[in-house]
């Protein structure tokens, strides 16, 4: 159970990197893409690695099979997860409605495909390299970690709530450049 909460962990962390990557690569005006208040996290990515990691060793041995299960449970993940936040604390983190082939704007085409790109390439070349560290961590720094970032999430979850928007997450303002 600790093994896969360091999964979670783990990759939601990279996920908020890559995240702030794509903002910044984009010049997108929301460059806070975390889903908790302290934590730099997004669920999304760790809850998707571990549906993945879950599959059988048959499906993970098999790059294109690998590529099909990955792009569908990431996807599956990312669609939940978008339920839960609008349905159940009233704020979208992310909206596809303008892409073509769009669900409600929770997920879209290009982005499952994207999904099953990054399983295939996360497994077979950055997870080898992450396990021997994730299985080091020590169970009392996961076992300390576990309630802290529960506490985070309610926390967080009821700021959403009571405001309504994914702006409250943002606790920190980047310095201004200055006017030249």
């Amino acid at each position: 159970m600790l093994f896969y909460f360091s999964i979670i962990l783990a990759y939601s962390f990279l996920g908020f990197l890559l995240e702030v990557a794509y903002a910044a690569l984009r010049q997108h005006p929301q460059r806070a893409r975390k889903c908790f208040l302290f934590f730099p996290l997004c669920p999304v990515y760790g809850l998707s690695a571990a549906a993945v990691l879950a599959l059988p060793e048959g499906v993970r041995a098999h790059p294109l099979l690998l590529f099909a299960a990955g792009a569908l449970l990431a996807t599956l993940v990312e669609y939940a997860v978008a339920l839960f936040y609008e349905l159940g604390v009233g704020v979208r983190f992310w909206d596809y409605s303008q892409q073509p082939g769009n669900l409600r704007g929770r997920v879209c085409p290009f982005y499952t495909l994207l999904w099953g790109i990054l399983t295939v390439v996360i497994y077979h070349s950055l997870h080898p390299a992450l396990l021997p560290l994730l299985e080091a961590l020590p169970q009392g720094l996961l076992l300390f970690l576990f309630p802290c970032l529960a506490a985070d999430g309610l926390l967080s979850l009821w700021l959403l709530h009571r405001t309504g928007s994914v702006d409250c997450l943002v606790w920190y303002h980047p310095k201004e450049k200055p006017a030249m």
